[in-house]
């Protein structure tokens, strides 16, 4: 599974997503500010920030956190099964 965590610069809740996704693998990081994090967030209808989805190997969202960071046990969690 893939963690893909959706930010901008000036977003308050972004940090603390960004620390709750920290030393896992497989996170991809996308600035929705930027044409390629926009795309990104297009495509899995991101419409807010922080966003943290879980995606299986076919791109196919697992879970997800829309506008708030996710607990750090409960991604880790998710990530474990």
């Amino acid at each position: 599974m893939n963690v893909k965590l959706f930010v901008k610069d000036e977003c308050p809740r972004c940090p603390a997503a960004k620390r709750a996704c920290e030393g896992l693998e497989r996170v991809e990081i996308f600035d929705v500010a930027s044409v390629e994090g926009l795309a990104e967030a297009s495509f899995y209808s991101v419409l807010s920030t922080p966003t943290v989805l879980v995606v299986d190997s076919i791109g196919t969202e697992v879970a997800c956190w829309r506008g708030e960071a996710p607990d750090r046990s409960a991604l880790t969690s998710i990530l474990a099964s």
